[in-house]
């Protein structure tokens, strides 16, 4: 107990002088149980670690996937400790932790004076197993790094988060004031490369590598294990990732994928379903109501620029790395579905054409509410800066 207790206080040195994610401020800390998802290397454990160091609450960061749990269960752990006077405990990887759903659910019933707060893989079901955390803890998907946030990370440049409507409607005085502390288009080009993930800053020659690692560590130890896929079923995902990689943005066709992986129909939709749960992928369906994994997608996309870059190192599609951008920097906080007038529709009310700088606004004239999000500098009218769009989180 007492080497936990020591790895917790070191854990919390590591954070010094780190900037806050989006998500820190937009959490409801008052709440007893709190699960973050997210995607490895997003920041999870850095903002657990970040709400330790200021809460006047005695607490412990506890990391579930530490060999200590592989035989001793987390209830009896955090009874020992509550018996020393922690109340507070901020539980790192629980999706690695064989009894984390019952456990959660035993730990919040039995003690109604302490606080849970857990991080775990962005497809972690919380209605699956005996225990249906659902109505009991308030959840929050963390996602990579905006290109806002990227530029605080690598700058420090302060930027606020702009909403929607004000990129819309106000961009041509946003835009150069923004403008006036952004080195464009070299900053926006970084981030496209390698921005999306915080441990670019720790080595950015071995990014590559370890985003190849981290994509290798969601498939074989988040997804697999947890939706119980054989080690072939593992392997077939590692195929369909690679042929969706050499032609994304990828419209499917779901028969001729079957037969080049000589797999069932279902099974391609049900692990572009797992892909897309585990942010590896993002599905771009017609509409987001009542979708089950086996209505076929509109169009199949990289989650991030940076995964592109990945897997195209050296002919990247530029169109491609745009509309990527736009659905990544702008599905996490708004309702994002495909169009039939444009490339995409925004929360039911808004269209918009992606495009480069020579793009003219006849595919979009007579659309109401249509706009162009556009690869230049500054714009005009209904022509939106591109890199505008990674300002909304």
């Amino acid at each position: 107990m007492k080497n936990l207790i020591e790895k917790s206080e070191r854990k919390i040195h590591l954070i010094k002088g780190k900037p806050k994610r989006y998500l820190y401020n937009k959490i409801d800390w008052e709440q007893r149980l709190i699960l973050v998802l997210g995607y490895r290397g997003v920041g999870k454990t850095t903002l657990l670690l970040q709400y330790l160091s200021e809460a006047k609450t005695k607490g412990i960061y506890l990391s579930l996937d530490d060999f200590y749990f592989e035989t001793n269960r987390l209830i009896k752990t955090i009874d020992i400790l509550y018996q020393e006077g922690f109340r507070l405990f901020l539980l790192d990887e629980v999706h690695r932790y064989f009894y984390w759903s019952k456990d959660l659910k035993q730990l919040y019933d039995d003690y109604p004076d302490i606080q849970l707060i857990a991080t775990g893989s962005s497809i972690l079901d919380l209605s699956k197993g005996n225990a249906d955390l659902s109505r009991r803890a308030s959840v929050y998907h963390l996602h990579g790094l905006s290109f806002r946030e990227f530029l605080l990370f690598e700058k420090k440049l302060p930027i606020q988060p702009l909403s929607l409507e004000d990129i819309i409607q106000k961009h041509q005085v946003i835009g150069p004031d923004i403008l006036d502390s952004v080195h464009f288009p070299k900053d926006f080009e970084n981030y496209l490369k390698y921005g999306y993930f915080p441990f670019f800053a720790e080595a950015k020659r071995t990014y590559y590598q370890k985003l190849e690692e981290t994509i290798n560590l969601v498939i074989e130890t988040d997804v697999a294990p947890f939706e119980d896929l054989q080690h072939s079923t593992v392997r077939t995902m590692k195929k369909l990732l690679y042929v969706i990689s050499e032609s994304v943005p990828f419209t499917p066709n779901i028969n001729k994928l079957s037969e080049r992986l000589e797999i069932p129909r279902n099974t391609i939709l049900r692990l572009l379903d797992y892909m897309d749960q585990a942010q590896i992928l993002s599905l771009l369906r017609s509409s987001t109501k009542g979708v089950s994994y086996l209505q076929k997608p509109e169009k199949i996309f990289l989650n991030n620029t940076n995964f592109i870059y990945l897997f195209s190192p050296n002919q990247p599609n530029l169109g491609n790395i745009r509309e990527t951008f736009f659905l990544n920097q702008t599905s996490p906080v708004h309702l994002v579905t495909s169009s039939k007038y444009g490339d995409f529709m925004v929360d039911e009310s808004f269209v918009f054409e992606v495009g480069g700088a020579s793009k003219s606004e006849e595919q979009i004239r007579g659309v109401p509410n249509a706009y162009l999000a556009l690869d230049i500098q500054g714009g005009n009218g209904k022509r939106i800066p591109l890199w505008l769009f990674g300002f909304l989180y």
